[in-house]
């Protein structure tokens, strides 16, 4: 009787083999598959991507550059999920090359770190949104130019409070930029954009420690009559740049988020 079944059901596998074999494979239409998948990528089902997520913008640019066809409203999906108008906000710690060459580089992200905790308190009571620390630069957002502005002399200010309690060597000096634009931002990841550009090079070219400079979108942007700024032009691989250096408010306001004292950290 095992036999039996056996030899049967040997049977109807090769039988269905055989079948299968003649058959011509199914046909994929890649075209109308990707544009479905570009489709699904710009008009998601609820709760079916978080906002500014990475793996969400990676997917849609996947899906850009394999279905060219769809790259308008994919675009459109990657502008309305990702851009913002913001004002960015720099820091740059001053003298790694001479602090580690004379420290080590472990002594140099310990001051890392405690510029990290003057700032941020800075950053997020002026309103901003701390995105990225990479290296010994703090990137961080805000509405709009004049919040970025405060925070970025009371970030200052805390620096200062801090050293009149540290030995020279560990002494926490930066350098401070702003731009002023539309700007993709990945939250807590990264930022893109022509603002986010000329900041940065404000700070590899011109920016000394203890400086605040502006682009010119985001002088363009503060509300006149409150700040002083010195306009100046400078020329960076052949391109000319207006940038502004800020001096001072017109206005006393008192620093409010500096870390109280003793709390230097480790």
């Amino acid at each position: 009787f095992i036999l039996e079944a056996l030899s049967g059901w040997c049977a109807a596998t090769v039988s269905r083999v055989q079948t299968a074999i003649r058959q011509p494979p199914p046909r994929y239409h890649v075209g109308k598959h990707l544009q479905g998948v570009a489709m699904a990528l710009t008009h998601p089902t609820p709760n079916s991507t978080k906002p500014h997520d990475k793996a969400y913008l990676r997917r849609l640019l996947s899906a850009r550059n394999q279905a060219p066809d769809s790259a308008p409203s994919i675009d459109a999906a990657i502008e309305q999920a990702f851009v913002r108008h913001v004002a960015i906000l720099v820091l740059d710690m001053c003298g790694f090359s001479r602090i580690t060459q004379s420290h080590g580089i472990v002594h140099f992200l310990a001051m890392i770190h405690q510029m990290e905790q003057a700032a941020r308190p800075a950053i997020v009571g002026n309103g901003g949104e701390v995105i990225k620390q990479e290296a010994d630069n703090l990137f961080a957002v805000f509405a709009t130019p004049e919040q970025a502005l405060e925070a970025a002399p009371d970030t200052l200010r805390a620096l200062d409070a801090m050293n009149a309690m540290l030995p020279p060597e560990r002494s926490l000096n930066v350098s401070a930029r702003m731009g002023y634009g539309p700007t993709l931002v990945i939250a807590n990841e990264d930022l893109f954009g022509p603002e986010m550009n000329g900041a940065c090079k404000l700070g590899e070219d011109i920016a000394s420690t203890n400086e605040i400079w502006l682009t010119q979108a985001a002088h363009a942007g503060l509300t006149g009559g409150r700040y002083v700024c010195v306009s100046t032009e400078h020329y960076i691989s052949g391109l000319s740049l207006q940038a502004h250096r800020f001096e001072r408010c017109l206005f006393e306001r008192p620093l409010t988020n500096a870390p109280p004292r003793g709390a230097l950290g480790s």
